[in-house]
């Protein structure tokens, strides 16, 4: 049974008697060895939440890249390896670039995660190529606010509120348990900190965490005061 197992291991597109893709459960499992993020949907745009721990007190801490502008507009959000997420974050960039020049106007949420998750899905058919071993949450308003998951695997899905990454089911347990349809941005960086600051433990500090918020007008990345004044605000420090 083992052998039969190992066999299925090494071909990255074929499906195992039981229907399984034996190196896309493997790339989920490196996100999930990742540091954590969360999303959630309030009333006025997206915010994310990123655990930005480094391995190192030596490591510079704005080398370390969870939270990317896409157009201005859209952002995204990794958990998992890092240079897989810096290759599908470059082709969201490349295609609402490309739907702006087409067009005459920015693409949207959806087709944008849309887009993303096609390109992430060939790599589960093709001979010769290995599953990302990453997965983007993507945010944006238009004019809605729209909050999107995309797995290694190609599925996407919206979500309210979600987490990718480490700790991510007790970080949707959390979620689940507090969060509110009606809620501002403000409330929505509460919410997600105290999610994450519950899954983490007393093994998080909360000093290295990054936030973002994208509304209507833009994307706002907090700097560090901010992050620091939002810990307080949430009653973590």
């Amino acid at each position: 049974m083992q052998s039969n197992q190992q066999a299925y291991d090494r071909g990255t597109s074929i499906f195992s008697p039981d229907g399984r893709l034996y190196q896309v459960e493997y790339a989920r499992e490196a996100v999930a060895r990742g540091s954590p993020v969360v999303g959630v949907e309030t009333t006025d745009g997206v915010v994310f939440v990123a655990d930005s721990r480094t391995p190192s007190p030596l490591l510079a801490t704005d080398s370390v890249e969870k939270l990317h502008d896409l157009d201005g507009r859209l952002a995204a959000a990794s958990a998992g390896h890092v240079a897989d997420a810096r290759r599908l974050v470059d082709y969201a960039r490349r295609y609402a670039q490309e739907e702006r020049l087409r067009y005459g106007e920015a693409p949207g949420v959806e087709p944008v995660a849309t887009a993303v998750a096609d390109h992430v899905q060939e790599t589960t058919q093709s001979g010769g190529t290995r599953p990302f071993g990453t997965a983007l949450l993507l945010g944006g308003v238009d004019p809605e606010p729209r909050l999107y998951e995309l797995d290694p695997s190609g599925l996407t899905r919206r979500w309210r509120a979600t987490a990718i990454g480490g700790d991510s089911e007790a970080i949707r347990a959390t979620l689940e348990a507090t969060y509110e349809s009606e809620i501002g941005s403000d409330d929505g960086v509460r919410i997600a900190l105290q999610a994450l600051a519950d899954a983490r433990g007393e093994e998080w500090s909360g000093g290295s965490v990054d936030i973002g918020v994208i509304d209507s007008s833009g994307i706002d990345r907090f700097d560090s005061q901010r992050c620091a004044q939002a810990l307080v605000d949430a009653g973590l420090t």
